[in-house]
């Protein structure tokens, strides 16, 4: 697989892309400030974007002149079509491990995730509390020292009480 540099300008969003990507494209821009054009788009032979709108646009709204692409020269019109809608519905299926989730988020401490997408104000937000709160714990369970860390987390409304059992047996959490 080859990734070649292409002009922006030279790039043609699919006439009929399917996806409404317009609440996107700022954490996109967000992710790519921060983590670099990582994840290149995937483009026909004419440089119609096959995979990769979103990347497009938000690179659009960083100014930048050039994106990585790859170029599937070797699928059918049929196969494009197919792999274009693929790409997106897949991301759809996938689900958090709550518990692996919760574990990534909190060795996070200088980045605030919510520029990527992963809170909203009205979303569920962990925190963990300093040392006097902990021993108001309820069990009277030793005070664990606060690292300092917060750990915010969106989660949807299907999973939303196994994240709070988890985070119950696991941190210091309120509910806001």
């Amino acid at each position: 697989m080859e990734i070649v540099n292409i002009a922006v300008d030279k790039l043609v969003p699919y006439e009929n892309n399917p996806r409404n990507n317009t609440e996107a494209i700022q954490y996109v821009a967000n992710s790519i400030k921060e983590f670099g054009f990582k994840v290149p788009l995937v483009i026909d032979s004419d440089n119609v974007v096959i995979c990769g709108h979103t990347r497009l646009l938000a690179a659009k709204q960083l100014g930048l002149k050039d994106v990585p692409c790859v170029v599937a020269d070797d699928l059918t019109d049929e196969q494009i079509k197919a792999f274009r809608l693929a790409d997106n519905k897949v991301g759809e299926i996938a689900t958090w491990d709550l518990s692996a989730l919760v574990d990534e988020l909190k060795d996070i401490n200088f980045l605030d995730m919510e520029d990527f997408g992963f809170l909203n104000a009205d979303e569920l937000r962990t925190d963990f509390f300093d040392e006097q709160e902990a021993q108001q714990d309820k069990d009277d369970k030793p005070a664990q020292e606060d690292n300092g860390k917060v750990v915010k987390v969106v989660c949807d409304d299907e999973n939303y009480q196994q994240l709070i059992d988890y985070l119950d047996a696991n941190l210091f959490v309120y509910e806001v």
